[in-house]
């Protein structure tokens, strides 16, 4: 696929599968993505739609905190992380959880951050994926620096950096899509537009009649995606972490597409949007038209979608359970996790703490 095809200021946006799951695009999809692959793309697709409803039943159980949902982007979610190779790194903001699962991180491990715990974060070795970031762009620096670095060193890493439309706006995505424009570093920023910054609207982040052409000002390409169509995202992806690849240098993709549910489980979109609104928005379901799709190639029915997301469900509960056993209650760490090595003023509180542990143990013992 030619990014240079898909120029912002046209409108023009990558589309191969419509609503319908209908093929309207096939001359840009690439081979490998083969029907078996799609396939097993949807598996992810139905994999990450049980783990994000567990995560919703946690929270509402007292049993997790704030979650941010990823109903109705799991397209982009899974299609993007797919197009990335061994050795490549993805740097996700807060609403990656099918893309860091498909890059190796344990969904006990994306679990146990969101309950609050620091051991959630670290992942296992070999897994090149950075954590979780919930401050607002600040994971675009991060990300540039990382390929950055592995361009100096002559490796052929890309690093795929998520963000949200509302990130558009601050001073960190200027800086990371500047530098790594002036550096040509190896990056593909992906941008989930799920049209709204928490409550604020798509049309309040910016005058520019999209998000993609942010890209020209920095000197390199930007392009619009169907975020709801896995197909699109993978093949817009894969052409932009091959042209970083072979040095040709970052691209900015605009993922459009909608967030279902609420920005966390702290929102209530009721409040600045209406339900017919996302009633609308429902027959554009990222599953529901692969799913089609799937079903006129004889791939998949009722009961074999039945037995995958039943056994997601179970998956998902099995890995809740592990992610609690996994949680401390040592008060300790609230000070032991800051820094490398603890400054002065957290060992004095940290020791200031435990006298008052002291002294009240000894109180209750009369």
């Amino acid at each position: 696929m030619n990014l240079g095809d898909f120029n912002p200021l046209s409108g023009k946006r990558v589309e191969i599968l419509d609503d319908e799951g209908n093929l309207i695009g096939e001359e840009l999809r690439p081979e490998v993505l083969t029907d078996e692959m799609v396939l097993e793309l949807y598996d992810k697709m139905v994999m990450l739609r049980a783990a994000d409803q567990q995560a919703l039943t946690l929270q509402r159980a007292g049993r997790m905190g704030t979650y941010p949902p990823t109903l109705g982007q799991e397209a982009a979610n899974i299609g993007s992380a797919a197009a990335l190779e061994t050795g490549d790194w993805l740097t996700p903001s807060f609403r990656e959880t099918g893309a860091m699962i498909l890059r190796g991180v344990p969904l006990k491990l994306i679990y146990l951050y969101w309950m609050g715990s620091e051991w959630g974060s670290h992942f296992p070795e070999g897994v090149n994926v950075l954590p979780i970031c919930a401050p607002v762009s600040t994971q675009t620096l991060h990300g540039v620096g990382l390929a950055w670095a592995a361009k100096l060193k002559g490796e052929r890493a890309v690093n795929l950096i998520y963000f949200g439309d509302g990130a558009t706006s601050k001073g960190d995505f200027h800086e990371a899509m500047n530098f790594a424009g002036v550096f040509s570093t190896p990056n593909v920023f992906f941008c989930q537009n799920n049209q709204y910054s928490i409550s604020v609207p798509r049309s309040q982040q910016t005058a520019t009649p999209t998000l993609a052409q942010k890209a020209i000002g920095y000197g390199f390409p930007g392009l619009m995606v169907d975020g709801n169509d896995l197909l699109a995202v993978y093949a817009a992806t894969q052409a932009a972490v091959s042209r970083a690849r072979e040095g040709g240098g970052p691209t900015l993709i605009e993922a459009q597409t909608y967030r279902l549910g609420p920005h966390t489980t702290a929102d209530d979109p009721n409040r600045y949007r209406t339900p017919d609104e996302v009633k609308e928005r429902e027959p554009f379901d990222p599953l529901r038209r692969v799913r089609i799709y799937l079903e006129r190639k004889g791939l998949i029915n009722d009961d074999i979608e039945r037995e995958r997301r039943e056994g997601y469900e179970q998956m998902a509960r099995g890995e809740a359970r592990e992610a609690e056993a996994m949680i401390s209650l040592n008060p300790d760490d609230l000070f032991d996790f800051h820094y490398a090595q603890m400054p002065p003023y957290l060992t004095w509180q940290k020791e200031y703490y435990h006298r008052i542990l002291a002294a009240k143990r000894e109180f209750d013992r009369g």
